[in-house]
């Protein structure tokens, strides 16, 4: 399985807040911080605060923080949330698959599609960013220009 340019910046917006203990980071800083585009980055960071994990504070001393549920997500979780518990293969589309009625492969990949989630749901935002993950983000987000402008 492989995930959307979004989760995989969603994700990296996570630990990268994570390891933020005392200046709120804007999003333009995190948009420095994973050299991505700040506009990507803005629409990741409004579906993350609609989902109750970042909070986003404006005006002087405002910038971005993972709430409590943030940092105790579990990272399958975030990960359905985000990409969607949907078909990893597309049968019933505009053109259906002739097999769909008798496939075995359709339910294979979903079996597949659920032991990856599975796989990611023993972790949290917390130990995605434990050590030697977590220092790392410190040194990359200290060497990222300081912007200016919106959480």
């Amino acid at each position: 399985m492989r995930l959307t340019r979004f989760t995989d910046l969603a994700l990296r917006v996570l630990m990268r807040l994570a390891v933020e203990e005392t200046d709120l980071p804007t999003t333009r800083d995190v948009a420095a911080t994973m050299e991505v585009p700040y506009t990507h980055t803005a629409k990741v960071v409004a579906r993350l605060q609609h989902l109750g994990l970042v909070e986003a504070r404006r005006g002087r001393g405002g910038g971005l923080a993972l709430t409590a549920a943030g940092r105790a997500a579990p990272v399958g979780a975030v990960v359905r949330e985000l990409e969607g518990e949907g078909d990893v293969v597309e049968c019933e589309g505009t053109t259906p698959c002739p097999l769909r009625g008798a496939c075995v492969l359709r339910g294979a990949l979903r079996r597949a599609q659920e032991a990856f989630f599975a796989a990611l749901d023993p972790l949290t935002v917390n130990d995605l960013v434990a050590s030697p993950t977590g220092p790392l983000l410190l040194g990359i987000s200290s060497r990222a220009p300081t912007g200016s402008g919106g959480p």
